[in-house]
């Protein structure tokens, strides 16, 4: 197992195209519910907590060598919101491209095959994640940082937040970030049936406002 390898998934430059999402920061903002770092920590958690648990079951799954397909359909179950469906097919096919350029794999090239149009990005992670030999908890991690890094990078650029209180907030949600990956992990060993199925209403509603936008700074 290579922790370089860790390092290089879950930096914020690796080109999965997730600088260009919110995850549904920006409507939070423009409605008034984040406005500081602690509005930012409330949302932070919430998020982890709920989709982000969802999600980083679902990388862990790949990564544990459950089949993807099936995985994908259960992320599909696990998304409620068209726009929010969308948008992770869109990252996944964009951490496609990056994973396979960066650690090519069978496993890479079947879902692609199998997904023209896209799988799911916490599933395209978590095979990623395999092929970089990484295992199921690295994968949780990965997602669950993410969860949270996003909105926290999208709130500096739409408030002009203080980096360094949004970056406090990234270092304070670290035990939550542990509980959430080894939860993750854990479930995945159990089968797909066993994966948690959390979800943030709030953020599917939002999420779907925020698609017919006909201006705004960020995809999603």
């Amino acid at each position: 197992m290579s922790r370089a390898a860790l390092l290089v998934l879950a930096d914020g430059r690796f080109p999965a195209g997730g600088h260009a999402h919110s995850g549904g920061a920006e409507p939070a903002v423009t409605q008034g519910r984040v406005r500081t770092a602690d509005d930012l920590a409330a949302f932070c958690r919430g998020r982890l907590h709920t989709t982000g648990l969802t999600a980083a079951a679902l990388a862990a799954a790949a990564a544990h060598g459950l089949d993807p397909l099936a995985l994908d359909e259960a992320a599909d179950a696990r998304t409620p919101s068209p726009a929010l469906r969308a948008t992770a097919r869109k990252l996944g096919r964009q951490m496609m491209r990056a994973a396979r350029a960066t650690w090519p794999s069978p496993g890479l090239d079947a879902l692609a095959l199998a997904r023209p149009r896209g799988a799911h990005q916490p599933v395209v992670l978590g095979l990623t994640a395999r092929a970089a030999g990484l295992g199921p908890e690295d994968a949780a991690y990965c997602v669950a940082y993410e969860t949270v890094s996003g909105p926290a990078t999208a709130v500096v650029r739409l408030l002009s937040l203080d980096p360094f209180q949004a970056t406090a907030v990234l270092a304070r949600l670290a035990p939550e970030l542990d509980q959430v990956a080894a939860r993750a992990a854990e479930a995945a060993r159990h089968g797909i049936d066993a994966l948690p199925a959390a979800s943030a209403p709030l953020l599917d509603i939002t999420a779907e406002a925020h698609a017919a936008w006909p201006v705004r700074l960020f995809a999603s």
